[in-house]
């Protein structure tokens, strides 16, 4: 596999995902922590962000007075890299809702994550690239997903290329659930898993040539099993993993 256009060497860091606060401390939640986690990852290495903005009790939501606030405390607190959201069920279970609420944002962040395995999903993608987001085409690889969330993206017309980038969530670093990607539409492609999946699948992004993320929204712990203190720690880790040295263990 080789790289795609406009992959660059930015590392996204997610900041803490569907996590709560019985997580531990490394998982941001309120606006004030995640600016602050996004600015010291940033400062470690990330060169994207991705929340996933909660109420004050916590819970995710796609509300322009929950997302919006949240934008406004990483710039204001000079995170100068691209800004994703995450816009999911999990934050809005109702598919029509869901459009509503994109179509009443105030504040934009520069991308959004749409799952192809939630129903709604081709239409939410086509709202959020109408008011200017690019989005992140979000598909499972491996395990119990099945193929139907690639099959959804697939018959899902790319009409903006640059604009969207294929996020595959691999449930093991299998190089046999990367090798139809060549053949995809021409989209960036960016690779990650989650807990145990979440280093060896970062180094076989490497490997191939693909993009790659890490943070405390995917996995809590270092190569080496340590819990980690922090998202920067996460970043200044997978940048570590991405070296030649190391991509070649």
């Amino acid at each position: 596999m080789s790289p795609r256009p406009g992959l660059g060497p930015a590392l996204p860091v997610s900041l803490n995902g569907s996590r709560s606060a019985a997580d531990g401390p490394a998982v941001p939640m309120s606006p004030g922590d995640l600016a602050q986690a996004a600015w010291r990852a940033v400062a470690a290495g990330a060169g994207e962000v991705l929340v996933h903005p909660r109420t004050p009790c916590g819970r995710e939501s796609l509300s322009p007075r929950v997302v919006g606030p949240a934008l406004e405390a990483l710039r204001g607190a000079g995170v100068g890299v691209p800004l994703s959201v995450c816009a999911s069920i999990g934050a809005e279970p109702d598919p029509a809702g869901r459009l509503e609420r994109v179509r009443s944002w105030s504040v934009l962040p520069d991308r959004a994550v749409v799952d192809f395995a939630e129903p709604g999903a081709a239409d939410l993608a086509g709202v959020l690239l109408a008011r200017g987001v690019a989005v992140d085409a979000e598909v499972a690889l491996g395990g119990a997903a099945g193929p139907e969330p690639m099959r959804r993206f697939l018959s899902w017309p790319v009409r903006e290329p640059a604009r969207v980038r294929l996020l595959a969530e691999l449930a093991s670093a299998d190089p046999a659930l990367v090798a139809a990607l060549p053949g995809l539409p021409p989209v960036a492609v960016l690779l990650y898993g989650r807990e145990a999946a979440a280093w060896p699948v970062l180094r076989l992004a490497v490997r191939c040539g693909a993009g790659a993320r890490t943070g405390v929204g995917d996995v809590l712990h270092l190569p080496d099993g340590r819990p980690a203190r922090s998202n920067a720690e996460l970043v200044t880790a997978a940048l570590e993993e991405r070296r030649p040295t190391a991509a070649s263990r």
